[in-house]
């Protein structure tokens, strides 16, 4: 199922996740809009309990508003010394209005509370309190319902200090062994190459070329 056109409207309002699916797109030859190119696009209620559930909720929402083809992500932050939390409350969990620093404030706070500590600090390592993976789920719409997703998840584990001025949410926390950097560190380069949301986009462009 390939896409009708070369312009996709990505169904976020979040800036830097747009930035992200431009610069992943570009190459492609594909122009990405957001739902900040419309004005006052409502707000879409998501409250699946899945990422996948989430993602398809905005893709079909778009669809229905705009009549075009829509790609929706929904992800988040799965942290296994929280029990998988935040998870798809991730942009939200430190509650409404959403914003990056108190939930990563709350992240750090209830870490410390469970005593959470997967490794110590060793040379040229932090101190390692949980193992941790970005996950996103991709989901695709078109008019006339048909409907495609995909699954990207990256592993990596959180520290308790912010490292690094790059990226958004939670990447200061969270760590990448293989680059010995946080999330925030990586250009964007870097992380275009082994971001979650690029997994599941190779996937997507996957199933688009089949």
């Amino acid at each position: 199922m390939r896409p009708a056109t070369k312009t996709l409207v990505v169904a976020t309002k979040n800036r830097g996740k747009a930035r992200e699916f431009s610069a992943l797109f570009e190459p492609l030859g594909w122009e990405v809009r957001s739902l900040n190119d419309y004005d006052r696009f409502p707000d879409i209620v998501e409250d699946g309990d899945t990422f996948a559930a989430n993602a398809l909720i905005k893709a079909r929402a778009v669809v229905a508003a705009l009549g075009v083809p829509a790609l929706a992500d929904d992800s988040g932050l799965c942290v296994d010394a929280l029990d998988g939390a935040p998870g798809v409350y991730s942009a939200r969990y430190a509650g409404e209005p959403a914003d990056d620093a108190a939930n990563n404030a709350k992240l750090i706070a209830e870490l410390k509370r469970r005593g959470a500590l997967l490794a110590p600090a060793e040379a040229g390592r932090p101190a390692l309190l949980s193992a941790a993976r970005f996950v996103c789920a991709l989901a695709y719409a078109e008019p006339g319902g048909r409907v495609r997703t995909a699954e990207g998840v990256c592993a990596g584990a959180i520290v308790a200090d912010a490292r690094g001025a790059n990226g958004f949410g939670y990447d200061p926390h969270f760590y990448l062994p293989e680059f010995g950097l946080t999330m925030a560190e990586l250009t964007a380069e870097q992380k275009n190459a082994v971001s979650h949301r690029a997994q599941a986009l190779r996937q997507m462009i996957s199933f688009w070329e089949e």
